[in-house]
């Protein structure tokens, strides 16, 4: 754990003084020569502020002021009550305030000044302020370890900040509280947003009891929030909650619940047809133990679970955990996401993104401002977790950051906090990440997967590839009527399939360059059953202009080819090759022939026979789209597999 951090408690600062030597041969100010109305005040304060009666002792404060203006020890413990508050702008003038009157009687106040001053963003007058109180002859070890460890964490944040400008990050930090219609008197916390970002699912604390609320945005604002509808709010307390990006799922932090493991265990609730939810069922052994298990977060295809555990086997207090969803749909034996991540202290919150790339947690382990703060680590290309990079200040402050979660478009944060415009307590802000701690815009495409003759839905597998790198990115199942929803990052382009035993797959292509503007695409998808006549048309078998040499980039696509004539050992096709109308009749007739050839000589010397096997090519007599546009003759310019037996 770190070092726990100067306090600020009024009584504390008032204890300052008997811990450190005082410097007198230019001291002026003396306690004890106070007038006695004043000090009586002053105690009256003192008493109020023990009690945590702050708003009552910095009036008897200043009413101590009036009685006597050069009261050296108002200004200095009204400076800690006000940096108590996280009034940090107020807490400073009132510490220097104090050190101008006598600095030297002041002196001792040195470290907790300065870490006010931090609290303003002022990182170089504190580290000045810290280094100043480091001199003091005659600190106690306590002093000095509390002096040292602030120290690290200013070099740190003016580190941090002569980065930023280095690399060119200009950046206004500008949260917005939510407004009225989510933030009401009580405690706001921990947000979790659909994919669409339609629906927002929150945790709100009254009267001790936590529960869920929902609130939906429409034309261009939030709904007034109400209780999430259903079975799964109860008298106990209900929290930390992810909703899944299709609104599907909702896992929450369960605590103190008569079936739990431990103090804190992970369920899930499912929603209904009629849109409500229901009774969250314990996540069982495999996820939960007798230690303490909260903060779930999903993958946006739904197959991993991330989440925080002080169980055994971790490397600190907390650690964050993955676990990934099984062929039967159970959860796995969860894995520690390793010591890039987790430290000897406390990790927690994790959210993964929508790009299933990019994770953002709490941890007060890693090098920080000073207690908790927020990082994001990025997935690399062998799948293993980058370095954690701390999201900087303002974002990060030298108190406690809690959960943040950030929109599919990557720049979109919400999280929690206690700002000057607060309703009451910790409200629910929003705000925009900086550009190089932003997450990949993620576009999506969901619908239906259905049977071409009956339209019925039917339960399939969806693949999403990512064609440059020839790697699997996520595979999904649909939903027993077929209904499915796949994330995409921008910037790469991918090969999209839906597969089915007994049906003919599905076979379509997304391009997403940089700028892309979409975010949503619908496409329901008619599977069509195994038989003779049945075509679909290849959308990831790619060849360079006017060649008929297979690209590497055509082999995911070949591999699902295999697989269904492998599987369907009986089955006999057709490969034909078209062209558009652009060029010379004879020459897209060849063309197109040679490049259905190509295909057929891929899937022959990977074992399948001749005889299965028919090429054709068409040339441009066949075309499904009007060769007067770049559109319809990049249609037309196609692979098609037919049935034929």
């Amino acid at each position: 754990m770190k070092p726990s951090p100067y306090s600020y408690h009024f009584y504390l600062l008032l204890l300052a003084i008997s811990c450190l030597p005082l410097i007198s041969h230019a001291q002026w100010y003396d306690p004890e020569k106070i007038n006695k109305k004043a000090a009586d005040i002053y105690a009256e304060a003192y008493e109020n502020a023990q009690e945590g009666n702050y708003t009552a002792a910095i009036a008897k404060l200043n009413d101590a002021l009036k009685a006597e203006p050069k009261f050296v020890d108002v200004y200095l413990s009204r400076a800690g009550i006000y940096a108590n508050l996280k009034n940090y702008t107020a807490s400073v003038a009132d510490f220097e305030k104090g050190l101008e009157m006598d600095r030297d009687y002041s002196k001792t106040y040195l470290l907790p000044y300065s870490i006010s001053l931090a609290g303003t963003g002022n990182f170089q007058k504190a580290m000045e302020a810290v280094n100043e109180f480091l001199t003091t002859p005659k600190l106690n070890q306590q002093s000095i370890k509390a002096g040292n460890y602030r120290k690290k964490t200013f070099a740190f944040a003016l580190q941090q900040d002569s980065a930023q400008k280095n690399a060119g990050h200009p950046y206004v930090f500008s949260p917005k509280n939510m407004g009225p219609n989510i933030n009401g008197t009580t405690l706001e916390y921990y947000p979790s947003l659909t994919i669409d970002g339609s629906k927002m699912i929150f945790t709100r604390r009254e009267n001790g009891d936590e529960d869920f609320y929902e609130s939906s945005y429409e034309n261009g604002s939030w709904s007034m929030s109400v209780p999430v509808p259903g079975k799964i709010n109860t008298n106990l307390n209900e929290g930390a909650q992810n909703i899944s990006q299709d609104g599907e799922w909702l896992i929450f932090t369960g605590c103190n619940y008569p079936e739990g493991g431990g103090s804190c265990d992970l369920y899930i609730s499912y929603k209904t047809k009629n849109g409500t939810w229901t009774e969250g069922e314990n996540l069982g052994n495999v996820i939960n133990t007798e230690f303490w298990e909260a903060s779930p977060s999903l993958s946006p295809d739904k197959s991993k679970l991330y989440f925080a555990s002080s169980r055994l086997g971790g490397y600190g207090g907390k650690d964050i955990w993955v676990s990934a969803r099984q062929p039967n749909g159970k959860w796995g034996t969860p894995e520690n996401l390793g010591p890039e991540v987790n430290t000897f202290a406390d990790e927690g919150c994790p959210f993964i993104h929508p790009d299933n790339q990019t994770l953002y947690f709490n941890s007060n382990g890693h090098e920080g401002y000073g207690l908790t703060d927020l990082f994001l680590i990025r997935k690399k290309d062998d799948d293993t977790w980058g370095a954690p990079v701390n999201l900087g200040y303002p974002i990060n402050t030298i108190d406690d950051e809690g959960s943040l979660i950030v929109a599919a478009d990557g720049k979109t944060g919400f999280y929690a906090s206690d700002g000057a415009d607060t309703r009451g307590g910790l409200d629910l802000y929003q705000f925009e990440l900086r550009e190089d701690i932003r997450a990949a815009k993620v576009l999506w495409v969901k619908g239906r997967v259905y049977d071409k003759k009956n339209n019925n839905g039917l339960p399939s597998a969806v693949e999403l590839t990512d064609i440059d790198a020839r790697k699997l990115l996520s595979k999904i199942q649909t939903d027993e009527d077929g209904n499915y929803l796949l994330t995409l990052p921008v910037g790469k382009n991918y090969a999209f399939n839906v597969n089915r035993k007994g049906y003919l797959f599905y076979s379509d292509n997304f391009e997403t360059k940089p700028g892309y503007s979409d975010s949503a695409m619908h496409i329901d998808i008619p599977l069509q059953p195994l038989e003779a006549g049945a075509s679909v048309v290849l959308k990831n078998i790619f060849f360079n202009s006017n060649q008929f040499v297979l690209k590497d980039e055509s082999v995911a696509e070949l591999d699902k080819l295999l697989q269904l004539l492998n599987e369907n050992p009986t089955t006999r096709v057709m490969i034909s090759g078209h062209t558009d109308s652009i060029g010379n009749a004879a020459d897209n007739l060849a063309l197109s022939t040679s490049r259905a050839k190509s295909v057929v000589s891929f899937l022959q010397k990977n074992g399948i026979p001749p005889t299965r096997l028919v090429s054709k090519g068409w040339g441009s007599t066949k075309p499904i789209a009007d060769n007067g546009t770049e559109a319809g003759r990049a249609k037309n310019r196609r692979t098609e597999l037919s049935i034929l037996k």
